[in-house]
């Protein structure tokens, strides 16, 4: 018996623990374990593209969005530029939905300096693009600061825009949402209009029309005249889908539907309402087996890279359509029940696909380690049960469809086989992952395994919310031991998936990175660090 194991020098450090030496670069995440600190910019992207207002394992959502503002707040002291750059660059399609880049754009609006509100009112028009944004952000802030002067400026300058066919659309599709009407939005703001079609527009939000106009004032607001004709005519409902090109918000409301209406509704369905109502269009018999053209144009546009990048249609949003639909409609908010038409699943199933942005194969080895352990199993979209571990497995496949030579595994206290390979659907990939769902979490077992095995990989990308907890080394550690042992120059990629601040990534390192969130164009970004291209 000696001391050896006491004396000798120590090339590990419990998870539970910081690394002897880095204790300032380090703090203790939720879990317990000790995690490098990713920062506040990195922590904001995080925020502003997976948001807040979903709980997670180990916090609720009043903490995290606490955290949120918190740190929005100390960026924006900081460097309110970046900031904006952040909110666009989140808001462009990149975040789950707009709801996170829409708060931030108001605490931006709160900055005390010129700079951040000169940065608030540039990036408005661009965050702020239809007239629910418009609501939400009214909302918030109403309750987070009142409506001074740069508020004021810019509800009104998005009030009265110049391109009014464009307003009175918006106008008309959202006429209130969350305790406000755009009559309520005129008088806050006092919006002057800047010419006869805008007065026209705006005489009929503040007051209507008692007696219908003989002839389509103008072509800006016809919109408006056939939704006002359809409200005197509510059998009429399919002349006014045709002649005045009604959306289902607009015609709804106010006309009698039936089958042929919503058939002439799909015709025009713009690609986002098309997602929310494949399972609607089924129950009412519009989408069948048997109706091959508009089958056909369901593929035609969800299967589309370019529809989907204008349509901003984010992964998620696809992969909660394709999970809602094949429920048949024990999923999501519809109290509908349909039988999923099998070829609107596979669909659904390209269309995760590409929703993403790949480039062609790069011949470099890939691991991907997707956290399975218990905190995965928290829901990310709370109406469908859409779970981390469920989004984690999409997109580790998806990176690996674009790819040659491949691995996925799980890890959670030990680095398993979760038979997923690029054969799979997205649908039994999920089913996969989500059978191997609970235990502790050690990111490190996944080296150790590649250790073990020789395992020679290019590069080793972690799908996780980073609460590595549960190992007697840091990933760190383990992977400083993989390149003495296998390969040197293997690279390491941590995509974290939940709103926090810490990472697991070495800031020493310079070959390991760290991603945030859900983003479409994380498989491409990956691929350019596995060549070199970043």
């Amino acid at each position: 018996m000696n001391y050896n194991f006491f004396t000798k020098n120590k090339t590990a450090t419990p998870q539970t623990q910081p690394i002897p030496g880095r204790e300032t670069e380090m703090i203790q995440g939720r879990s317990g374990g000790f995690m490098f600190n990713a920062g506040i910019w990195q922590m904001l992207r995080r925020c502003l593209l997976i948001g807040t207002a979903q709980s997670t394992y180990y916090a609720g959502k009043q903490e995290l969005t606490e955290d949120f503002v918190a740190v929005i707040k100390q960026a924006v002291a900081e460097n309110p530029g970046r900031v904006a750059e952040e909110i666009l660059y989140a808001s462009d399609g990149r975040a789950i939905n707009n709801s996170a880049p829409i708060l931030a754009l108001v605490l931006l609006s709160m900055g005390e300096t010129p700079e951040a509100k000169q940065a608030f009112s540039e990036i408005f028009p661009q965050v702020i693009r239809t007239g629910s944004h418009f609501y939400e952000w009214l909302n918030y802030t109403k309750s987070l600061r009142g409506f001074g002067k740069i508020v004021r400026e810019a509800g009104k300058t998005w009030l009265s825009r110049e391109d009014v066919k464009g307003l009175a659309y918006q106008l008309l599709k959202y006429q209130q949402r969350q305790g406000f009407s755009h009559r309520d939005a005129l008088r806050l703001f006092h919006v002057k209009p800047p010419t006869e079609t805008h007065r026209e527009l705006f005489e009929w939000v503040v007051r209507g029309w008692e007696d219908l106009p003989a002839e389509i004032p103008t072509d800006a607001i016809a919109q408006i005249w056939w939704y006002e004709w359809l409200k005197r005519n509510p059998t009429q409902t399919h002349q006014a889908i045709a002649q005045g090109n009604l959306t289902h918000e607009m015609a709804s409301p106010v006309g009698k539907m039936d089958k042929p209406a919503w058939q002439l509704l799909f015709q025009q369905m713009p690609i986002g309402a098309m997602l929310r109502n494949l399972g609607s269009l089924t129950e009412l018999g519009v989408l069948r087996a048997d109706e091959s053209a508009n089958i056909s144009r369901i593929a035609d546009v969800l299967n589309n890279k370019e529809h989907l990048r204008k349509g901003r249609i984010h992964p998620i949003d696809v992969l909660k359509a394709l999970k809602t639909y094949q429920s048949g409609g024990k999923l999501g908010r519809s109290k509908k029940n349909w039988q999923p038409v099998p070829r609107i699943v596979d669909i659904l199933e390209k269309a995760v696909e590409l929703s993403f942005d790949v480039v062609p194969p790069t011949g470099k080895v890939f691991m991907h380690a997707v956290d399975v352990s218990g905190s995965m199993s928290w829901a990310v979209v709370d109406s469908v049960g859409l779970t981390y571990c469920e989004i984690a497995a999409t997109m580790a496949l998806v990176t690996a469809k674009a790819e040659k030579n491949y691995m996925i595994r799980g890890f959670s206290t030990n680095f398993q086989e979760l038979g997923i390979t690029a054969k799979d659907t997205f649908s039994s990939a999920v089913r996969k992952a989500s059978k191997h769902n609970y235990g502790g979490t050690d990111a490190s077992v996944a080296y150790d395994w590649m250790i073990k095995q020789k395992f020679h990989a290019d590069v080793v990308c972690f799908w996780t919310d980073s609460e590595s907890w549960a190992g007697n080394k840091h990933p760190s550690q383990a992977l400083a031991e993989y390149r003495r042992k296998v390969n040197p120059n293997v690279k390491a990629v941590y995509i974290t998936l939940a709103p926090c601040q810490i990472t697991l990534v070495d800031p020493q390192d310079p070959l390991s990175w760290d991603l945030s969130g859900f983003d479409p164009g994380m498989p491409r970004v990956i691929q350019m660090l596995a060549t070199g291209e970043l």
